[in-house]
Formats: structure tokens, sequence, C-alpha cells
């Protein structure tokens, strides 16, 4: 049973709905312009389905970081929703001034208004707590005009910020689409029902090795195997005593990667069986890939990729999976010739039975570039840094507040 409600849970027709989004997009800054991406596409659902019901809809959300060049004002994303959502969308260059107050306020069933960058607002990003955002600006000049706030905003709920925290106190507060497939889904993942499977790559160890300490120590059921790759598995390979070579040494001190060597140990004295880490890994030798066993190491090159031994035995683990998380490449995918590891495992993982939730980022653009069709997978996550923050155990304020406010109810 959910502890959260959703827009099945509420009657919207002549309401104000507050609506809080993540539209924060990649930017352009020679041409300063905003990319469009699957955020804008999924959050336009959410939006479009309030208009339908003929609601009130004010949108908020943010774009980039004050002093940085992609911290502009979301005429753009107007643009950019109005398209997806197959409705007129009308920006307001304001956030909380007397424009953007008599503009909700003449609003109609069934239109829609974004609201400028709420960042612009000096106390939007200050961490707070819910009660402590009711004197936020933000809430104290708009939550009298509204009569429900949608939370849709999963990847940013790992922020105590105003717009996202402050209205679930003032406001009855439900969870939007994207918000409710984000829960669902990352649920479903962790059902210790059957043959729970991690596959954890990518260039972020550190958020990895949090992930399996905090679901073998706190969620034992809902992680059975761990299969490293990438600079995890490279870490893991470290903490077993192997000696990786000097270039990838080397890339890892730069990173500051070689401190979670301790931490790789201690969780393989306790969890050996369960953590896989790579038998064979590739690299450049002469503008071609080769691969040695991780017993020939070390390797002069920098390690770019597992081998296909490695990628083989994951694949027949991932086969009998009930369910598969999904976290980064299993190498550097980019370069032609050691997207194979990737490739293998994403191909493994397409054509499971089991459910999967890949998380966004390089795993989407990696599924991207090697050309697997997105619906072969259960569900892929716009949470990023969010996502990380959930599977780790962390505080996720956002998350609070919404399933305080269904307490409430």
């Amino acid at each position: 049973m959910k502890d959260f409600l959703t827009l099945d849970d509420v009657e919207v027709k002549d309401k104000t709905v507050f609506v809080r989004i993540d539209i924060n997009l990649p930017y352009d800054e020679a041409i300063r312009t905003v990319q469009d991406s699957d955020r804008v596409r999924e959050h336009a659902k959410t939006i479009r389905e309030l208009a339908d019901k003929s609601a009130k809809v004010v949108v908020l959300a943010h774009q980039g970081r004050k002093g940085d060049a992609d911290f502009i004002h979301l005429d753009q994303h107007a643009k950019l929703l109005e398209k997806h959502a197959g409705k007129e969308v009308q920006f307001v260059a304001d956030v909380i001034g007397e424009r953007a107050i008599e503009i909700i306020k003449s609003l109609n069933p069934g239109e829609i208004v974004l609201l400028d960058n709420v960042r612009f607002l000096d106390d939007e990003t200050e961490e707070k707590t819910p009660e402590q955002h009711l004197d936020s600006q933000i809430v104290q000049k708009l939550a009298q005009l509204a009569d429900i706030f949608v939370l849709d905003a999963f990847s940013t709920s790992h922020r105590s910020h105003a717009s996202i925290v402050g209205f679930t106190e003032a406001l009855p507060t439900y969870a939007g689409r994207v918000m409710e497939r984000e829960l669902t889904s990352e649920e479903k993942a962790l059902d210790p029902l059957g043959v729970n499977v991690f596959v954890l790559g990518g260039a972020k160890p550190d958020d990895c090795l949090d992930i399996i300490e905090y679901m073998f120590v706190n969620k034992p059921g809902a992680i059975e195997k761990v299969l490293t790759c990438g600079t995890v598995g490279e870490i893991f390979l470290l903490a077993k005593g192997y000696d990786l070579g000097i270039a990838t040494n080397e890339f890892l001190k730069k990173k500051d990667f070689l401190k979670l060597v301790p931490q790789a140990k201690r969780l393989l004295e306790k969890y050996e069986i369960e953590i896989e880490f790579p038998v064979d890994v590739a690299f450049e030798r002469n503008e071609e890939r080769k691969e040695i066993p991780i017993a020939e190491l070390p390797a002069g090159p920098m390690l770019l990729d597992i081998g296909r031994i490695t990628a083989q035995k994951y694949s027949s683990i991932i086969k009998n999976a009930r369910t598969i998380v999904v976290k980064g490449p299993a190498g550097v995918y980019e370069k032609r010739g050691f997207e194979i590891g990737t490739k293998l495992l994403l191909q493994a993982i397409a054509n499971s039975r089991g459910f999967s939730l890949i998380g966004g980022g390089d795993t989407l653009v990696a599924i991207e570039k090697i050309g697997i069709e997105s619906n072969y997978f259960s569900y892929i996550s716009l949470g990023g840094g969010a996502l990380i923050t959930y599977l780790s155990g962390k505080p996720m304020p956002g998350i609070q507040a919404l399933k305080n406010a269904a307490k409430r109810k």
C-alpha cells in the first residue's frame, strides 16, 4: 500500500493547482539555448492531465544555479512544455511579484502558466525544514492563491528547498505522475522476493559503495548479487590486492578514489559471495582492444572496459534475476571498441524477463549510443542524483514531506 497520495486521490476541476517539476536542462552557452529532454516530455504529461481535467495549472521550476552560465529565464522551457503538452503554456517573467499574482488570479480552468526561475528568489535554495519554509518568500506570497500542490520533481526531492517542501505544509499535497512512477518503480525494484541484482559501474564509485553498504545492512532481502564494473570494479580489484597498472592507478589517485579502497575491503570481508568483480579487463594497445585475465595484471595502459568473459559471467547472472538495478556503464563506452562490455550487459538486461530499473545519466546515453530501444527496459529513471540518494538510504526531504502530507489528509 502506497504511503503517499496521487492525482487519482483528488478532484482538480476548477481548482488552482501548483505543480513543481524539474526541467533543469542541458544548456549550450555558445548559442544560449536549452536542449530538450525526456524530463520535459514526461512532466508535460502531468501538466496536460491536469489541464484536461479543467485545473488552473501554475508550473514552478528552476534552471541552473546563481553564478553559473545556465542560470537563465524559463521562456525557452515554456515553449518546450507547450510542444510536449500539446497545449498553450504562458510564460510569466515573474515569480512572486504583482504580475505573477495577477495572472494566477485570472487563470481559467484548463489554462497553464509557467512562472520564472524559482531560484531567482534569494531564499529558495536555503536548506530548511518544511515548517521553516512556511516563511519563505514563495510560500508566503503564493500559497494563499492555490488549492492544491503537486510535487512531481523526484529528481530534486533530495533538496529541502522552499518550492519543494514549503508548500507541503500549507496545501493538500499529491504526487504527480513522474513522482508516482519513480517511487513505484524503485519500490518494485527493491522487492525482497526472488533474485535481485545490482549492476554498478560508471565513474562515480563513491555513490555505488554507499548503495552497496546501505542495501546489505538495511535491505538485505532486496540485494543478492552486485556486479561491479567500470571504476567501481577497479576499486574492488584494488581491494582484492590486484595492481591495476601505473596509468589506471594514477587516474584513480587523481580522482581521489583510492580513499574508497578501505571501504571496499570491509564490504568484501562481509559480502564476498555476493559481490562480483571483473575476472578479465580490456585496454588499448597499438590502437586495438586487448583483453587479459586479472591474473595477468598489472596492465601498462589504462583499463577501459570489462572483458568478454566477465560480461558473459554477469549476463548469466542477469538472465536469472527477478529484478535488475543498473547504475553506470561497464567501461568507456564512448570510445570505439570499448563499448562491448556495456553493450553485452545492456543486451542481457533487455532480454531478461526481470524488472529492470535503469539509472539515468550516462547509462541512458549509453543505451541511446548502442542503439537499444528504451522500451526493452521496465523503467528508466529521470532521478539522477536523487535516485542515488534514494538507493543509498540518505534523507529525501521532498519525499518525506509528501508522505507527511498524506498522513495529515
